[in-house]
């Protein structure tokens, strides 16, 4: 018995992973770490292990975050910020030493898989008013330079994260595509240097954008399952946004004399909240019909070759600047701790299933922060709200999102305990003059979840060097609570 015990279990676990199968190819995912808490990277590279997923794009290098992914069959790209491309491009020997710090360092045998470093991310927003147009090309020159005179310029490559914005065909097709004006010398610079170089021209494409930027922008052509009224272009038919997209770049690419240049998406998504046209049900469609393109391996009508693409993101993010929209927290496939938000198959087949969660995630106490209800004088509630939402995250509480619906006792508490959970559970973050209480009674209600702090598992403070430069940015949002 023990051994047909045995088999069968063994039988089981064959069978599960058979279910499983292998990711899309060319399948990637971003992690960012602008939060209060985040996952120990360990258990990030657990969590890609265990779906399959074996590319990983960083916004940084930070040594001990790197090193997590050794002796796993994981790509990594490693970033560099905007603020450290004056210095590179300036010093060809801060680049030589980034290189050895930062790359060289992990290259040993059973280290880490490094395959590009990405020089800087959306420079050329038009938000940073040419802040970067002086540094970034050196930059990359430099680092890329670096790489090959340290003999790893043929397995590395740099490429620079670009906006979808540095290319457009105006109010034309794809056919008039070209890259912007104000930037179209430097991105002809940029180009033929990736070309030269085997590297890829990284794009980060988001339909989402597209529809939250223009109200008119027709919603079915941000999607994949055919709903959307054709448009024609110089004999092309194109039924969603990202193959528009895509050919309005191999169009600029080839005005700009590098045709040959390879295409890899470096973030797309679906945010999940902050939004009206922001929840799981609308990120689960855009995934599905994504995933499924890519997995039989379509580019676009002009972009034959198989793409690499990077999924936005990993997880959520309650640190990152609300400038663009309050969404911009929430474009995790996963919660912050890691627990999945809705059905997504990696595999591009359109199984209706949850991908694996994180496992072994350390929460701290099952407690809460409420609205005191013995309190009757509530006169200081509009001050505390308005701290609590300035230092903490209420973005899910905007019109048509997930707690948007609670009432007016509920939304403070929703505020109170963000802010309490943010603070580690310090019992001084769940005071506001008095008007509120610790519960152990878990205060989620319907859609809305009320988060809880995970324990400092070392990757606590590498969120926290974002913290200072988010908060100062951040405004008294929510005065429509009331």
């Amino acid at each position: 018995m023990k051994m047909a015990t045995t088999s069968w279990v063994g039988f089981m676990l064959l069978a599960t992973l058979s279910i499983m199968g292998h990711v899309a190819e060319g399948l990637g995912v971003n992690w960012g770490t602008q939060a209060a808490q985040n996952l120990n990277p360990g258990v990030v590279a657990q969590l890609l292990r265990d779906n399959k997923i074996n590319k990983v794009k960083l916004f940084d290098s930070d040594a001990w975050t790197v090193n997590f992914f050794k002796g796993m069959d994981i790509e990594v790209m490693l970033g560099i910020p905007n603020n450290q491309l004056s210095s590179l491009a300036r010093d060809y020997d801060k680049a030589k030493d980034w290189v050895k710090d930062h790359v060289a360092k992990h290259l040993y045998n059973g280290g880490v898989n490094i395959k590009y470093v990405a020089v800087g991310n959306e420079p050329f927003l038009k938000a940073y008013n040419g802040s970067n147009l002086e540094t970034t090309f050196p930059a990359l020159q430099n680092i890329q330079k670096a790489l090959d005179e340290s003999g790893l310029g043929d397995r590395i490559k740099a490429t620079i994260p670009q906006n979808g914005d540095v290319y457009d065909s105006g109010s034309s097709g794809p056919s008039a595509g070209q890259f912007r004006a104000d930037i179209r010398d430097l991105m002809t610079q940029i180009v033929r240097f990736l070309q030269d170089h085997n590297s890829p021209f990284l794009v980060n494409i988001y339909p989402f954008l597209s529809l939250y930027q223009n109200p008119d922008f027709p919603i079915e052509f941000a999607f994949f399952d055919g709903g959307a009224t054709p448009v024609e272009d110089d004999g092309i038919t194109y039924t969603n946004m990202l193959d528009a997209n895509l050919d309005t770049l191999v169009w600029a690419l080839k005005k700009a004399g590098a045709p040959k240049v390879r295409i890899t998406i470096g973030e797309i998504g679906w945010p999940t909240d902050g939004h009206a046209q922001a929840n799981a049900k609308m990120a689960k469609r855009f995934y599905q019909g994504f995933l499924k393109k890519m997995a039989e391996k379509k580019g676009s009508p002009l972009y034959k070759d198989e793409l690499e693409y990077y999924l936005f993101s990993l997880t959520d993010e309650n640190q990152k600047s609300i400038a663009p929209g309050d969404f911009e927290r929430h474009w995790g496939i996963y919660r912050y701790d890691g627990q999945p938000k809705y059905p997504i198959d990696f595999t591009g087949k359109g199984n209706d299933r949850m991908p694996v969660p994180a496992k072994n995630v350390p929460y701290m106490e099952q407690k809460w922060c409420v609205l005191n209800g013995d309190i009757k004088n509530l006169d200081k509630m509009p001050a505390n709200m308005n701290f609590a939402c300035s230092n903490g995250d209420c973005t899910a509480l905007g019109a048509g999102c997930s707690c948007n619906g609670l009432d007016k006792q509920h939304r403070i508490s929703y505020a109170f305990n963000n802010y309490f959970q943010i603070n580690n559970q310090d019992v001084r973050a769940c005071n506001f003059e008095g008007l509120a209480k610790i519960s152990s009674r878990n205060a989620s209600t319907g859609q809305c979840f009320f988060p809880i702090a995970l324990q400092d598992s070392g990757a606590w403070k590498l969120g926290m060097h974002v913290w200072a430069g988010v908060l100062s940015g951040v405004l008294a949002l929510f005065v429509l609570l009331f």
